[in-house]
């Protein structure tokens, strides 16, 4: 009769297997996958590469502030007079032409061409010309001495800009990073889910091989039908754990392939583990030296504050008053013929002019002005004070980090230490059952240990794996440690 009841706890073993592995694929998946798939489909990444576009698209805009403008006009207009005898009528035509250029000191140089008509009917005196066709030709330029003067001042826009697409690149490294370090968390967290899964399916295997061997004991005479009952709660039980343990994979599960795709839940990932490799020492002066030298969020910040310069350069700048210098020349020419003895006749010198001009204007008290500039100096302190905050917590956090890959792979020991005494205490305590030394309850509560130190373990496997993932963000180490390369 045992051995009958034997032979039904393997088949029913055999097919319980063989349903878990028709659900679970065969196909590894291995981490180094799922980071270059998330780097290929996972959406935060393509919504920063958004932020980077516009970083650069702002430099384009900055830097044409010193294309040319061209400005093109025309227009006619005319008068009647009926009041008076003869009536008298006048017509006009103009068209002009202009290009404007500003350049890194400043100023503003504009070449200009007109050409006008004019026609009156009739004449009240003798005129010199009837139509009169005009022509003009200048260049002028304005030149700010104070205010908006210097090279270094008109480029700042562009400089600022400039320092935009680093801080943008250093964002989406950041991102990069968060990224591998959150498919490294689903990745550990799917593996210990489908181990503990594992687990109380053994569990559950050894539970109902207990209690129809408490079955066959009782008909034997040597158990009682409490022995009977416990058996089968514990068979309760370990299908309850092995349950919750079915929902917490298909949720790590889900969680993995959020990161690594988009919408792409239909397939199951395929077998994924913690892997055995050997852990690295680890060491605080070198792990903060990284971080300080690497971390894409303390560099941004500091190319912040070169930006935050720019702009008090800038607001210092705009308390001055504006003073312009500005200068023309132009040749003119007159004629009655056409548009092209105009045009032709304009730069023979016979009619020019030229003009000098200074011009000074500044708000009354410039409070507005020197508000700005106040603005602008709180706004650099209180970001060099933020970049000193963020030193300290990168300190903090490598401390933090450090100390949690030291205490994790001593929990890891212990933890595995642990395993093997519960598994030699159940034994002993299945063999005192066996020969009459013991209760089913200290079996069942062995059984219970053994499961917990398991898991206990499987736990302190992946603590370990996500202390050195920490660690690993803040040294922006992961970066080579996935081969993964940054194009700016």
């Amino acid at each position: 009769m045992i051995r009958l009841q034997v032979l039904r706890v393997l088949i029913a073993l055999f097919v319980t297997s063989f349903a878990l592995a028709q659900e679970k694929p065969v196909a590894p998946l291995t981490l180094q996958e799922c980071v270059d798939r998330a780097l290929n489909k996972n959406f935060d990444l393509k919504i920063q590469r958004f932020s980077t576009q516009n970083a650069r698209d702002a430099v384009i805009v900055a830097d044409a502030g010193y294309d040319p403008a061209l400005i093109l006009g025309a227009g006619a207009a005319g008068t009647k007079n009926a009041n008076v005898s003869p009536v008298q009528t006048t017509e006009q035509t103009s068209s002009q032409f202009s290009v404007t250029q500003k350049i890194v000191t400043g100023a503003a140089v504009t070449v200009s061409t007109a050409l006008d008509r004019n026609q009156k009917n009739p004449f009240t005196a003798p005129p010199l010309y009837n139509p009169v066709y005009n022509s003009d030709v200048t260049l002028s330029i304005t030149q700010p001495l104070l205010k908006g003067a210097g090279i270094t001042l008109n480029r700042s826009a562009i400089a600022r800009a400039k320092l935009g697409i680093t801080r943008a690149n250093l964002n989406f490294k950041s991102v990069v990073l968060n990224v591998v370090r959150n498919v490294e968390g689903a990745y550990y967290n799917l593996a210990f889910a489908r181990e503990q899964r594992a687990v109380y399916d053994f569990s559950l295997g050894v539970a109902q091989k207990l209690l129809d061997e408490n079955k066959a004991r009782r008909q034997a005479g040597v158990a009682t039908d409490l022995d009977v009952l416990q058996a089968e709660v514990g068979v309760a039980n370990a299908r309850r754990s092995l349950l919750l343990a079915g929902q917490t994979v298909r949720d790590d599960e889900d969680a993995l392939l959020q990161l690594i795709g988009q919408f792409e839940f239909v397939n199951t990932p395929g077998t994924v583990r913690l892997n055995d490799d050997p852990f690295p020492s680890v060491s605080f002066d070198h792990s903060y030296a990284l971080a300080l030298a690497n971390q894409p969020d303390y560099a941004a910040n500091k190319v912040l504050v070169e930006q935050l310069e720019i702009d008090a350069f800038t607001a210092k700048n705009s308390r001055l008053p504006s003073l312009d210098l500005g200068g023309a020349i132009g040749y003119t020419s007159q004629d009655s013929t056409s548009y092209s003895n105009a045009t032709s006749s304009a730069f023979s010198g016979d009619a020019y002019n030229w003009q000098v001009n200074l011009t000074l204007s500044f708000p009354w008290g410039l409070r507005a002005e020197r508000a700005n500039y106040r603005q602008a100096m709180s706004n650099l302190h209180q970001e060099e004070t933020s970049l000193r905050q963020l030193d300290q917590n990168i300190l903090v956090q490598v401390r933090s980090a450090v100390r949690a890959v030291e205490t994790n792979k001593e929990s890891l020991a212990i933890s595995a230490l642990a395993t093997r005494l519960s598994e030699k205490q159940f034994d002993f305590e299945k063999a005192r059952y066996e020969a009459g030394l013991s209760t089913f309850r200290f079996v069942q509560q062995s059984q219970s240990d053994l499961d917990a130190a398991r898991v206990n373990e499987l736990q302190a496997r992946v603590n370990l794996r996500l202390s050195l993932a920490d660690l690993a963000r803040l040294e922006a180490s992961s970066l080579e440690n996935y081969k993964i390369t940054l194009v700016d």
